[in-house]
């Protein structure tokens, strides 16, 4: 699989152009760069940490962890790692790889050890001569999943993916280094230069090479269409998988989705060709465009940006006609309700609430009651009867809510941790 990686290098929370001494700020703000390369189809992510000092790495980890919450794409990070500590600071940003430097010793000396603590598929290596990759192969193999070499080093001398790092050079450079049977990726400057990562994909897969480059498994021909010659669309966001809209797409709009990857329609009021968030910056990026049995609807799952209605509300589906009263069964929708009333218990303390008890005596108290419910855990698993540990799990995830209300952390931050794993 060839892979396509932009790569952003941090220096004081800014985005600079390069490795090397000569560096000059690309972006002050790299979050919104993240933003761009993924909105452009980038593979992965990969961030260098070149602070100097800690007070710089703190700032830049920060910065990591905000690239990581927005990226939608698997974030490598790199720099400044010496010990098994600083890996865990970087896996703990988010990332799903971090990456040992072989050019120096305490980054080999430290694979074996943060392999078997974090697993090889959390690792990465990157040499920066051919040597430092085949005195350590036998290392390289067990110990991580892949390996960087930078300055351009390309060898089939080792049994895994091999991700050439390359500076600023013509997109025809690139095209031909990636298109060979050596590399399965490029990071670096290279990958700046490359205008529509979309396109450079498209190139690659008509020359017969395994990417990521999405293709409709239908033609458009393959759709019954309606009586103005169009489908509709119904609209949902992949993260929530709340209904936002409903649009039409011609064979023209449906082209046009496949080929941007942002959705687009045909406005049968306007009669014109209608790319969503062209005027207001609400794009929604394709995530999945799946048929139904008949043919004559697709259902789009989008990453969306904003609000999907016109009026400003996240979805076009606001207006109750009627409901009746019923009980949720959604286990992710309950436990973010429960979430939000000890979040709100918080901001509004109430008199005689158990809840206000737990934040007023404070950390220790609530970490007390963690540690409780979870040995309450422990015994009624002992018990044949599965309602006692029912009944022990949800206690315990009571009180876990409450610390990760004390603590600031989400059900969504933990539920992005766990879809990395």
């Amino acid at each position: 699989m060839k892979l396509l990686i932009p790569t952003i290098y941090l220096k004081k929370g800014q985005a600079v152009t390069c490795l090397q001494k000569q560096q000059e700020v690309l972006s002050t703000d790299p979050v919104s760069l993240a933003a761009k390369y993924r909105d452009e189809d980038a593979d992965a992510l990969m961030i260098f940490d070149l602070s100097c000092g800690d007070e710089e790495h703190e700032i830049n980890l920060d910065v990591m962890k905000a690239i990581c919450e927005i990226a939608e794409v698997p974030v490598y990070g790199a720099g400044n790692v010496k010990r098994m500590e600083d890996i865990k600071k970087i896996l703990y940003t988010g990332c799903k790889k971090a990456v040992l430097n072989y050019s120096k010793a305490e980054g080999i000396a430290i694979t074996e050890e943060v392999s078997k603590k974090f697993g090889a598929d959390k690792l990465l290596a990157s040499v920066s001569e051919l040597s430092q990759l085949r005195d350590n192969r036998e290392l390289l193999e067990q110990y991580v999943s892949g390996v960087i070499c930078m300055n351009e080093i390309q060898t089939k001398e080792i049994k895994l993916p091999l991700y050439a790092h390359v500076s600023s050079q013509p997109e025809n450079k690139s095209y031909d280094m990636i298109s060979g049977d050596v590399v399965d990726g490029l990071m670096g400057n290279a990958v700046l230069d490359i205008e529509s990562l979309r396109t450079f994909k498209e190139k690659l897969d008509q020359a017969g090479k395994e990417t990521t480059f999405v293709k409709s498994a239908f033609a458009w021909s393959d759709f019954k269409l309606n009586s103005d010659g169009m489908v509709p669309v119904v609209v949902q966001d992949y993260k929530t998988d709340a209904v936002l809209m409903v649009a039409y797409m011609n064979e023209e709009a449906y082209q046009k989705t496949l080929q941007t990857g942002k959705m687009t329609y045909y406005s049968r009021s306007r009669q014109e060709l209608w790319l969503k968030g062209d005027t207001s910056g609400h794009f929604q990026y394709v995530k999945s465009l799946t048929a139904d049995c008949d043919m004559d609807t697709i259902l789009a799952r989008v990453s969306q940006v904003g609000a999907a209605c016109h009026t400003g509300r996240y979805s076009c589906f606001y207006q109750n006609i009627m409901e009746k009263e019923y009980e949720e069964k959604n286990p992710m929708k309950i436990l973010q309700s429960v979430y939000d009333v000890i979040e709100d218990r918080k901001l509004h303390p109430k008199e005689g609430s158990y809840t206000n008890y737990l934040f007023d005596k404070g950390i220790d108290k609530i970490l007390k009651k963690v540690g409780e419910e979870a040995t309450e855990i422990v015994i009624a698993a002992k018990n044949p009867n599965k309602n006692e540990v029912k009944y022990e799990i949800s206690d315990f995830l009571y009180h876990m809510m409450v610390l990760m209300a004390e603590k600031g952390v989400s059900w969504e931050e933990i539920t992005d941790d766990l879809a990395k794993r």
